[in-house]
């Protein structure tokens, strides 16, 4: 049973997409935030740099746009075998200063700005219209060959010339009338794409593409969707209208949620959502996967945890492998994590076991409508894969780094502590005639000291014949020492009293 959970807020909708009720992609759009994927601009060239074959481009936000020589060049030609992509330079395609219409294909992310091309798309619920190419192709998830040729014909007959079409999902089964209604809406798009590009100096933007609510009814809303739920009565009737207009026979799957309860919390999806932003993922046997997310890659590690099985070794090692290959494709898939995966799997030293813990992978990530590709199993043991980033990763939009530990998840250890106030112990002593030293940390790291370490700071007192107090301060970040020295005329009863008041 699939569902799509809409909870529609004053600052911001989030879209939870459930397979037999457990949440598989979720979706979140700010109402202030420039959310620009697939908007089109008009742009213009800042910077070309034939040594990596891009350039830079201007479309009005804080960093420029990245835009690769493939996808400078126009369609036709980047598919006419005679020409050859390492034969071609940048600098021969787009010109400093030059205006250009570009589509947004990907987010900015971290400290890289939008990545753009000039293939423009413009996707409608069936299909997606392709200007300047002469191309027809259809979803590699419509398998039958006789559907496919039959939707090949009906566009055919439909489009104009030098106008590509790709077939979605969506397209299987329709009629010539629904592709038509779907082809008329994007010619009609495109043409006031064209007159706006005209219009205007560079940069500025063309086409905005539609909100999150919309899009889930135009590209998730479908035949195999249960229902779809949302919690606000004007949205509620804005998607009844839609629905009725491009498919009326879904209009009954469409539900009002009282709103003043929690729509997510209902559904079992906000709890999900913590969980999603842990390191630590549990298996139901007991085993566990870490996933560890960098800038360059994402590293997954299986383990058997407390998992200890019921006959052998080797079957332990399987079934936890097997337990873990589905929960990672689901949370990949719901973390949104792209670019390359590295998946450290118990050892196997069965091949067979290898190949069917790979080849259920495949099965699992096909589920995934962001491109995956398997790359195999290396001489390490390691599986690797790569998927495709168009959004910003689910962490990213719901944590910030942590300004006390800048990102690392670490603090500084008790003997290392230590070593730092033995350190200021032996500049206290060389430099001064103090006999007292008050040092405030944090209340946990004073835990720690007088757990672990209560003999060590004797012995350094002894050395160092100063009498040392470690008092707990919340105001004090993990790895800092405030430091207080003790006069002669200073009472330390009375300072230590006031200080832990």
């Amino acid at each position: 049973m699939n569902e799509i959970i809409i909870d529609a807020g004053l600052k911001e909708d989030r879209v939870a997409v459930l397979e037999d009720g457990n949440l598989v992609e979720l979706y979140m759009e700010r109402k202030e935030s420039k959310k620009i994927l697939g908007n089109i601009y008009k742009g213009r060239v800042v910077n070309v740099l034939p040594g990596m074959q891009a350039a830079f481009v201007d479309i009005g936000l804080e960093k420029n746009a990245f835009l690769y020589i493939k996808d400078a060049i126009p369609k036709d030609q980047l598919n006419n075998k005679k020409n050859n992509l390492k034969d071609m330079s940048i600098k021969d395609v787009v010109k400093s200063g030059q205006e250009i219409i570009v589509q947004v294909v990907k987010e900015p992310l971290g400290t890289k700005g939008a990545r753009i091309t000039r293939h423009i798309t413009l996707p409608g619920r069936h299909l997606v219209l392709m200007p300047y190419t002469n191309y027809v192709g259809v979803s590699r998830r419509i398998t039958k060959e006789k559907e496919r040729e039959r939707l090949r014909r009906l566009v055919e007959e439909l489009k104009p010339d030098n106008i590509g079409v790709i077939l979605r999902t969506a397209s299987k089964g329709k009629d010539i009338n629904d592709l038509k209604e779907d082809i008329t809406f994007l010619l009609g798009l495109f043409n006031k794409i064209q007159r706006e590009k005209n219009l205007g100096k560079a940069p500025r933007i063309i086409h905005k593409d539609l909100d999150l609510i919309h899009k889930t009814i135009r590209d998730l809303f479908t035949l195999n969707t249960n229902r779809l739920v949302i919690n606000d009565r004007e949205k509620y009737e804005s998607i009844i209208e839609i629905v009725d207009i491009v498919s009326p026979h879904l209009k009954s799957r469409v539900e009002y949620f009282d709103d003043s309860y929690d729509i997510f919390t209902h559904f079992g999806v906000e709890s999900t959502i913590r969980k999603s932003l842990d390191r630590k993922v549990w298996l139901e046997s007991g085993g566990y996967i870490i996933i560890d997310e960098t800038e360059a890659l994402t590293s997954i590690d299986v383990n058997t945890g407390k998992y200890v099985g019921s006959t052998n070794l080797e079957d332990t090692v399987v079934k936890t492998n097997i337990e873990a290959t589905k929960e990672i494709a689901k949370q990949i898939r719901l973390r949104n994590i792209g670019g390359i995966i590295i998946i450290d799997f118990i050892d196997m030293d069965n091949k067979e076991d290898i190949n069917l813990v790979i080849k259920l992978l495949e099965k699992e990530l096909k589920k995934d409508r962001v491109k995956t590709t398997v790359l195999g199993m290396t001489q390490l043991g390691l599986v690797e894969m790569t998927r495709k980033k168009v959004r910003k990763r689910l962490t990213s939009k719901l944590l910030k780094q942590c300004p006390k530990c800048e990102g690392t998840g670490r603090i500084y250890s008790d003997y290392f502590m230590l070593n730092k106030i033995e350190r200021e112990i032996r500049r206290i002593k060389n430099h001064t005639n103090t006999k007292e030293v008050i040092f405030t940390v944090s209340p946990f790291v004073e835990k720690m000291i007088y757990e672990n370490d209560e003999e060590i700071l004797k012995e350094i007192k002894n050395i160092y014949e100063i009498d040392i107090y470690i008092r707990g301060d919340k105001e004090i970040d993990y790895n800092e020492i405030g430091i207080r020295t003790i006069g002669e005329n200073e009472n330390i009863k009375e300072i230590i009293n006031y200080m832990d008041k």
